[in-house]
């Protein structure tokens, strides 16, 4: 249908589209709220009816930008479905890339005002929050109330998750959340850890301590003084490191290599692991005495197939990450059918590396490819699509790699001419979990 001029004093609008959903009942209350940069200028909670949406006073939502008309559009509830209605404004209201006259829309359906971002969500939904963290799924809302709970004390943390499941961020919130987030955050990547330099990240070392020391070197406690310590992938510590490891958070001190004196050492630890420690135990690959040390509060996050109803809040907060280059992508009823279908073995990781592939080369990467209407709105950009050409790239090598020698890193490594602390971090950073090869 052909919009008529816009009653701000702009010209005619081009022609416009509706885009529809399957209708189904709307939850018993709704929450809009405008977002600039990921930050949040205004919000309205509703029932069914109608609202006005605008920068002018009397709207039921005002939101304070220039570029947002006075009365910029109506939302209502129509048959089970949301319409929403272009009231004429100067900049127009953009769905899935696309200008809007009229349109239905779904619960967490995103429209662009101008530079404004409005989201429509369930009000209604129980949902825990903490710091970057968000879920309407009781598995993951039980983490999460565990997480605030312990994050203001100084107690030690373990945090068992699959990789790609968002450690580091779990991390850096509970350091964010305690009296020590003006302290200095240390992370440390045991599986990146060189065997015979392994002491000297953790604790340090003295000049001429070993070849090649030519100065002292703090280690990661020590770094971290007054903060937080963060041992990523744990269980990938040499068993030989893990007596020091644990004389280290038992007596608060750290020696480091070739000195003679301890060092009294103020850190909190958080520690990561993706694998199952207390087989590791049972296995003699892992100290029990140092897991229990460890172990004070153990948290588990639930990898992503087990809380697809957050799929919704997790493609916003990774569009809200990504900036402006993000507008273009639409979570529609299709896509996020397609989303909960995928079987998700990189998690979290995995979905912003598929988000950020369609927005660069118009492509989901899943097994079934979206359809026309759900691939985003964007112009390539040749940077962009070469860093994920080469991303997918990698991640396909490393996979086939690791399957062709039984998922040996060492042997994979040395057959591929590559560096095997460097394939390490290919592992780590495509979310390959080698114990689903």
């Amino acid at each position: 249908m052909t919009t008529r001029a816009n009653g701000n004093g702009g010209a005619s609008e081009p022609r416009t589209r509706s885009i529809s959903m399957d209708e189904g009942s709307l939850p018993e209350r709704l929450r809009l709220s405008a977002r600039l940069d990921g930050k949040e200028l205004a919000a309205h909670v509703f029932t069914r009816g109608s609202v006005t949406v605008g920068s002018a006073a009397g709207n039921d939502l005002v939101i304070p930008h220039d570029t947002v008309s006075r009365r910029h559009l109506e939302l209502s509830t129509k048959g089970g479905s949301l319409f929403v209605k272009d009231l004429g404004s100067r900049n127009g209201t953009r769905l899935a890339g696309s200008r809007v006259g009229e349109a239905f829309l779904g619960i967490g359906g995103v429209l662009v005002l101008g530079n404004v971002e409005l989201r429509i969500d369930d009000a209604s939904e129980a949902r825990a929050h903490f710091g970057p963290l968000e879920s309407v799924v009781p598995v993951m809302r039980e983490a999460i109330e565990s997480l605030r709970r312990v994050a203001p004390s100084d107690t030690t943390v373990l945090l068992e998750a699959e990789t790609g499941s968002g450690k580091d961020v779990t991390a850096r919130a509970l350091h964010q959340a305690s009296a020590r987030a003006q302290g200095p955050f240390e992370t440390l990547d045991c599986s990146a850890l060189p065997k015979d330099l392994a002491a000297s990240e953790l604790f340090g070392h003295v000049k001429g301590a070993f070849t090649g020391a030519e100065r002292a070197r703090a280690g990661v406690f020590e770094r971290a003084e007054g903060g937080t310590v963060f041992l990523d992938e744990l269980g990938e510590l040499p068993l030989e490191l893990q007596p020091l490891l644990l004389r280290a958070l038992e007596n608060r001190e750290v020696r480091r290599v070739g000195d003679e004196r301890p060092r009294r050492i103020d850190v909190r630890v958080i520690a990561a692991t993706h694998r199952e420690l207390d087989a590791d135990v049972r296995a003699g690959r892992f100290r029990a005495d140092l897991l229990h040390r460890l172990a004070v509060v153990r948290v588990r996050l639930p990898p992503l197939r087990e809380r697809l109803d957050d799929l919704p809040l997790l493609v916003r907060a990774i569009l809200e990450q990504l900036g402006p280059r993000a507008r273009g992508f639409a979570l529609t009823p299709t896509l996020l059918k397609q989303l909960r279908a995928h079987a998700w073995p990189g998690n979290v990781r995995e979905l912003k590396n598929l988000i950020e592939r369609a927005l660069a080369i118009g492509e989901l990467g899943l097994s079934s490819a979206a359809g026309e209407a759900d691939a985003p709105a964007r112009a390539l950009d040749y940077h962009q699509a070469r860093e994920d050409a080469l991303a997918a790239f990698e991640h396909d090598f490393v996979v086939h790699l690791l399957r062709t020698f039984d998922g040996n890193v060492s042997k994979a490594a040395r057959e591929a001419g590559l560096d095997r602390v460097y394939l390490h971090k290919l592992i780590k950073r495509h979310g390959i979990d080698t114990t689903r090869l």
